[in-house]
C-alpha cells in the first residue's frame, strides 16, 4: 500500500513541476517585450530516495525559478550607455552651438565686423565725405548688434543646458528612490530563501539608465542591497535609504554669469557640497562639459575678441584728429573688465549723434588727412590674438572651426558607440532574451508532463481500487 501511495505522491509533485514549469514559460511569453526582462526557467531537483535494503526514488520538486543573466554583460552594457548618453548630450548642445555660429547668415560676427573695417576703408578713399562717416558709425552699430545677438544666442544655449540638467536630476532622483525600495523588496524576498528575479530585473534596468545619466559606481552587499555612489562623494542609495541631488543657481565673478550648479546633501540637514566637477560622463557629464567648457570658453573667447577689436580700434582712434581738427577721444565705450563685454560693446554717444567726431586724420586741419582711417582699417588683419600670432580673422575661423570639430567627434562617437552598445544588446537578447519558439517548444513538452503525470496518479489510483476490492473477493 506505502508503495501504491508513494506513487500517487511522485505523481501529484511532477503534475505541480508541470505547472510551475508552465507558469514560468507563461511568464516569459508576456515579458517578451518587456525592456530589461531576463528570461525565467524552473529548475528542477531530484528527491531523497526512501528505503534501506533497496533505495526508491521518490521523484521531483521545483528547486527555484531563476533568471538568466550574464552580470558582466549587464555592467558593460551599463558602460557603453554611459558613453552613448554622454555623446548624444554634447551632441545636442554642440548642434545649438554650430546653428548659432552659423557664418552662412547674413548677421553672422564675422560678416559685420569685416563690414565694420571695410567702411573704414572707403572712408579713406574720401575722408571728407559725410556719408562715409556715416557708414562707419552705422557698421559699427550693426557689428556691436551683432556681438550681442551671438551674446544672447550662446546665452540662450546655456539656459537651456541648465533646463536640461535640472531635468535629468530629477530622473537621478526619481532612479535612486526606486532602486532604494527595490533594495528593500530584494532583501524581503530573498531572506525566505526565494528568487527575486523580476525585482532584481527592474533593479539592473534602473541601474543601466542611471549609468546613462550620470558616472556611478556600485556594489552588491549582504542580503542583495545595493549601494550607488555618484561622482567621488554623492552616496546616492544606501541599503534602503536614499538621498537626493538638487540644483541651484550659482552667481560667478562679480555677480555675472549665474550657472546650474549640481549640490548634495550627505544627512538631511547637513551643509551642502557642491559635486558638480565630479560628474564627468553620462548625459548630466555631457551636458556640463559642454556648457562650461565648449560654450563657457567660447563666450569668454566672444568676450576677448570684441574688447580686443574695441581696445585697438579706441587706440588707434585716439591718435587722430576728427572733422573739427579735435582731438579723437574713444570710438567705443569700454567697460571695467572684459567679462560679458559682447553684451555691452556700443559707440561712444558723442560719435552717435555727430559722425564729424570720427578721427580719420593724423593730424589737424587736414581734411583730407587719412592716414588714422587706413591704420584702422588694417587692424582686421593685424596679428593681435594668440601672442601676436593671430588676426581677428584668424582667432574668429579658428573658434567656428573648433566648434564644427567638437560637433562632428559628438556625432561620430554615438555612431561609434551606439554600434557597439547594439551588439551588446543583441548578445543579451540571445542570452537573456525570449525566444517565443523555444517557449513553445517547452510549453508542448511540459503539457505533456503533465498528461503523463496524471495518468501515473490515475494508474496509481487504479492499483489502489484493486487492493481495495480483495475485500470483495
Amino acid at each position: 500500500m506505502s508503495r501504491v501511495w508513494s506513487v500517487m505522491d511522485i505523481g501529484k509533485r511532477a503534475m505541480m513541476n508541470s505547472q510551475n514549469a508552465l507558469q514560468t514559460v507563461s511568464h516569459n511569453v508576456a515579458n517578451k517585450d518587456t525592456e530589461g526582462y531576463s528570461r525565467q526557467r524552473a529548475e528542477f531537483r531530484s528527491s531523497p530516495p526512501s528505503g534501506l535494503r533497496l533505495r526508491y526514488g521518490q521523484g521531483a520538486y521545483t528547486s527555484a525559478i531563476t533568471r538568466v543573466n550574464n552580470p558582466h554583460l549587464e555592467k558593460q552594457i551599463a558602460e557603453e550607455m554611459t558613453k552613448l548618453e554622454q555623446a548624444k548630450a554634447a551632441a545636442g548642445v554642440l548642434g545649438r552651438l554650430e546653428d548659432v555660429m552659423n557664418e552662412q547668415q547674413e548677421s553672422g560676427v564675422h560678416k559685420k565686423v569685416g563690414d565694420f573695417f571695410n567702411s573704414w576703408r572707403e572712408l579713406s578713399n574720401n575722408p571728407e565725405n559725410f556719408a562715409l562717416r556715416q557708414q562707419v558709425r552705422d557698421t559699427a552699430l550693426e557689428m556691436s548688434k551683432s556681438f550681442k545677438d551671438l551674446n544672447a544666442g550662446l546665452g540662450g544655449i546655456l539656459d537651456d543646458a541648465d533646463f536640461q540638467l535640472a531635468v535629468k536630476i530629477g530622473e537621478v532622483n526619481e532612479i535612486t528612490k526606486e532602486i532604494a525600495e527595490l533594495n528593500q523588496q530584494i532583501q524581503q524576498v530573498e531572506l525566505h530563501a526565494r528568487e527575486a528575479n523580476d525585482e532584481r530585473d527592474r533593479r539592473d534596468l534602473l541601474v543601466k539608465k542611471l549609468s546613462g545619466l550620470v558616472n556611478i559606481r556600485y556594489a552588491e552587499g549582504d542580503g542583495g542591497v545595493l549601494t550607488i555612489t555618484a561622482g567621488n562623494t554623492a552616496v546616492l542609495v544606501s541599503g534602503y535609504q536614499q538621498r537626493d541631488l538638487f540644483v541651484e543657481k550659482v552667481a560667478g565673478p562679480k555677480g555675472k554669469n549665474p550657472s546650474l550648479r549640481v549640490l548634495y546633501r550627505s544627512t538631511k540637514n547637513g551643509t551642502p557640497d557642491d559635486v558638480t566637477n565630479q560628474f564627468k560622463t553620462g548625459a548630466i557629464g555631457g551636458l556640463l562639459q559642454a556648457r562650461d567648457g565648449v560654450v563657457g570658453d567660447l563666450i569668454k573667447k566672444i568676450n576677448l575678441m570684441g574688447y580686443t577689436i574695441a581696445s585697438e580700434v579706441n587706440h588707434a582712434h585716439r591718435s587722430g584728429f576728427d572733422r573739427y581738427s579735435g582731438a579723437g577721444g574713444d570710438f567705443f565705450i569700454m567697460p571695467d573688465d572684459i567679462q560679458d563685454f559682447s553684451n555691452g560693446i556700443d559707440i561712444n554717444p558723442y560719435i552717435r549723434t555727430d559722425v564729424g567726431r570720427i578721427a580719420a586724420a593724423a593730424a589737424t586741419h587736414s581734411p583730407g588727412d587719412n592716414r588714422v582711417a587706413n591704420i584702422i582699417s588694417l587692424l582686421q588683419y593685424k596679428k593681435v590674438f594668440s601672442d601676436g600670432t593671430s588676426s581677428i580673422d584668424d582667432f574668429y575661423g579658428a573658434m567656428v572651426g573648433e566648434v564644427g570639430i567638437l560637433a562632428g567627434k559628438a556625432k561620430g562617437g554615438i555612431e561609434a558607440v551606439g554600434s557597439n552598445l547594439h551588439n551588446l544588446e543583441k548578445l543579451r537578447e540571445s542570452i537573456s532574451g525570449v525566444s517565443l519558439d523555444e517557449e513553445a517548444a517547452k510549453m508542448i513538452e511540459y503539457q505533456k508532463s503533465y498528461d503523463a503525470s496524471a495518468r501515473l496518479i490515475r494508474t496509481a489510483d487504479e492499483m489502489m481500487q484493486t487492493v481495495l476490492n480483495l475485500k470483495r473477493l
